[in-house]
C-alpha cells in the first residue's frame, strides 16, 4: 500500500509499462479568442432563408411543352400590345408574370428593351426551355384597348365567383378581338380631342375666345399634318419638328400682321399659339413613362425612352428656332416675350385645365365615361398647385403633390370603376407640363449668348417638372395600392418584377 495520498493504489497485475492513454480521450483547451469568436458567430448569423433567392432551379417539370407554349405566346403577345399602347415597363413585367403564374407557370424570366420583349420559362432540368421574343413595331396611345387588355388579364387571373378561367386558346382569340376591335369613334373626332386641349392651354393663360379659335385651328392643322408626314415614312425627328413650325408660323402671322397695320381683336399675345402648340406636342411623348422606368428601376428602358423624347424635344426646338430665325431675317417686328404668365380668374383656370384633360383623353381614344372622369380629375389637380404652388416649393417640387393626389385617385378609379389607370394619369398632369419651361429655353438660347445661363435653368425646370410629376404620381399610386390592395397574384407578380427584398 502506498502512504503518498497523490499516488494511489492501482492494481499492479496489469501494469507491464508506461500508461498509454487513447487520441480521441485528449481534448486540448480552446483559447479565449475563439470562443468568443465563435459566440459572436452564432449571434449575428441568419437562420432563415436568403434575401433574394438568386438562381433558384425552376420547378415547371410537370407543365406540357404544349401548354407552356400556349401560355408563352398569350402572355408575349399582351407584353406587346401594353408596350404598344403606353404601359411602363414595370407594369407590363408585372401583367406577364401575373398571367403566367395563373396559368401554373411560376418559372418565368421577362426582358424588356423598349423595342423588344422577351419571355422564357425555365421547365426544370427534364425539360427543354422556351424563349419567343418580339419586336414592338408600333407605338400609340390607345388607352380603350389598354384598358381591354387590363380587364382580360383580371378575367384570367382573378376570375369571379362560379367562372373559371378561360383557357389559353380562348383567351388568345379574345385577345385577337381586343385588338382588331375598331376605335370608340372616328379619327376625325380625336383630331378635335386636340383641338380641346390647345383651347385649354390658351385660356389657361387668360386669352379669350378669338385666340381659342386660332388655337384650335391651329391644332387642327397640326395633327392632319402628322399624320401624312407619318403615313408617307417621315421620320419622326422631322415629323416633331415641321409640326413645331406650324404653330410658330401662325404667331409670325399674327406679328406680320400687326406691323401693317391689321389688328386682330383679343389677340393680345401671339406667343400663346406657340406655347399651345409646344404642349400640344410633348403630351404624346413618353416624359412619364421614362421618368416611371427610372424610378422603377429599369434603366435600360429608361435610358432609351429618355433619348427618344430627347431627340422628339430637339426636334421641336428646331422647327420653332427655324421659323423664328426665318422671320428675324426677314425682319419681322416680333416682341415675343418668354415670360408668359398664367392668367385670368380661378374658375377660368380651373375650367381650361379641364378641357385639358378632356382633350387629351379624347385624343387617345379613352372612352367617354373615363373622359370626363379624366377632366374632373385634371381640374382637380390644377386646383391643387395653385393652393402649393404660393407656398415657394419650386416649379420641381410644386407639382409633385398635385401628381400624388392624381395617382390615388387614378389608381382608385381604376379599381372601383374600372377605367384605364394611365390614361387617368396622363390626362391629369398635362395641364402641368413643362410647355412655358421648354418655349422659354428655346426663345431665351436664340436671343443671345449671354442668355444661355437663363436658358440653361429653364431647361433644368423643365427636367425638374418632368421627375416631380413622376415621382408624384408613383408616390400616390403607392399609397394607394396599400390602402386599397391588390389580388395576392398582382401582388407577388409586382414584387418579382422589381426584385422586391424581404
Amino acid at each position: 500500500m502506498s502512504d503518498d495520498p497523490s499516488h494511489p493504489d492501482v492494481p499492479l497485475g496489469d501494469v507491464t509499462g508506461p500508461q498509454v492513454i487513447p487520441g480521441r480521450e485528449v481534448r486540448g483547451v480552446p483559447r479565449v479568442g475563439r470562443a468568443w469568436r465563435v459566440r459572436a458567430e452564432m449571434a449575428v448569423r441568419g437562420v432563415g432563408p436568403p434575401t433574394v433567392a438568386i438562381g433558384v432551379p425552376g420547378s415547371d417539370d410537370a407543365v406540357s411543352q404544349r401548354h407552356a407554349r400556349a401560355v408563352i405566346d398569350l402572355a408575349l403577345r399582351v407584353g406587346e400590345a401594353m408596350l404598344s399602347t403606353g404601359a411602363s415597363a414595370s407594369e407590363v413585367v408585372a401583367t406577364v408574370l401575373r398571367l403566367c403564374s395563373a396559368y401554373g407557370i411560376n418559372s418565368v424570366h421577362v426582358d424588356i428593351t423598349f423595342t423588344s420583349i422577351t419571355v422564357a420559362i425555365h421547365r426544370g432540368l427534364d425539360e427543354d426551355p422556351l424563349s419567343l421574343m418580339r419586336v414592338v413595331r408600333v407605338r400609340t396611345l390607345d388607352y380603350t384597348r389598354l384598358q381591354h387588355l387590363q380587364v382580360l388579364v383580371d378575367q384570367i387571373a382573378q376570375p369571379g365567383p362560379g367562372t373559371a378561367a378561360p383557357e389559353p386558346e380562348e383567351a388568345r382569340l379574345r385577345l385577337t378581338s381586343i385588338l382588331s376591335a375598331p376605335h370608340p369613334y372616328r379619327r376625325w373626332l380625336v383630331s378635335w380631342g386636340g383641338a380641346l386641349l390647345a383651347v385649354g392651354v390658351v385660356a389657361l393663360f387668360g386669352a379669350g375666345p378669338v385666340m381659342w379659335a386660332i388655337a384650335a385651328a391651329t391644332a387642327l392643322v397640326v395633327d392632319q399634318t402628322q399624320r401624312w408626314l407619318s403615313r408617307i415614312g417621315v421620320a419622326a425627328f422631322f415629323n416633331q419638328a415641321v409640326s413645331a413650325a406650324i404653330p410658330t408660323s401662325v404667331a409670325v402671322l399674327i406679328f406680320w400682321m400687326r406691323s401693317r397695320g391689321w389688328e386682330l381683336p383679343g389677340v393680345d399675345s401671339p406667343s400663346l399659339v406657340v406655347i399651345s402648340g409646344i404642349i400640344l406636342l410633348l403630351a404624346g411623348l413618353t416624359v412619364m413613362g421614362a421618368a416611371q422606368d427610372a424610378i422603377d428601376g429599369y434603366y435600360v428602358t429608361a435610358g432609351a425612352r429618355g433619348l427618344e423624347m430627347f431627340m422628339l424635344t430637339l426636334g421641336l426646338a428646331v422647327g420653332v428656332a427655324t421659323v423664328l430665325g426665318l422671320a428675324w431675317r426677314l425682319g419681322v417686328p416680333m416682341e415675343i416675350s418668354p415670360y408668359v404668365s398664367v392668367g385670368g380668374n380661378p374658375v377660368q383656370s380651373t375650367l381650361a385645365a379641364a378641357a385639358i384633360g378632356a382633350g387629351f383623353a379624347w385624343s387617345t381614344y379613352t372612352g367617354f365615361r373615363a373622359t370626363l372622369l379624366a377632366s374632373a380629375i385634371a381640374a382637380g389637380s390644377w386646383g391643387v398647385y395653385e393652393l402649393v404652388f404660393p407656398l415657394g416649393l419650386g416649379v420641381g417640387g410644386s407639382v409633385v403633390l398635385p401628381a400624388a393626389v392624381v395617382g390615388a385617385v387614378a389608381y382608385a378609379a381604376h379599381r372601383t370603376l374600372r377605367v384605364p389607370e394611365l390614361a387617368i394619369v396622363m390626362a391629369g398632369i398635362v395641364p402641368l407640363l413643362p410647355g412655358l419651361s421648354v418655349y422659354r429655353a428655346i426663345f431665351l438660347m436664340m436671343d443671345d449668348t449671354v442668355l444661355l445661363p437663363a436658358a440653361a435653368e429653364a431647361l433644368f425646370n423643365a427636367l425638374s417638372i418632368g421627375v416631380g410629376l413622376a415621382a408624384g404620381v408613383w408616390a400616390g399610386q403607392y399609397l394607394a395600392r396599400r390602402r386599397f390592395g391588390l389580388d395576392l397574384a398582382a401582388q407577388r407578380a409586382r414584387n418579382r418584377s422589381r426584385g422586391a427584398l424581404r
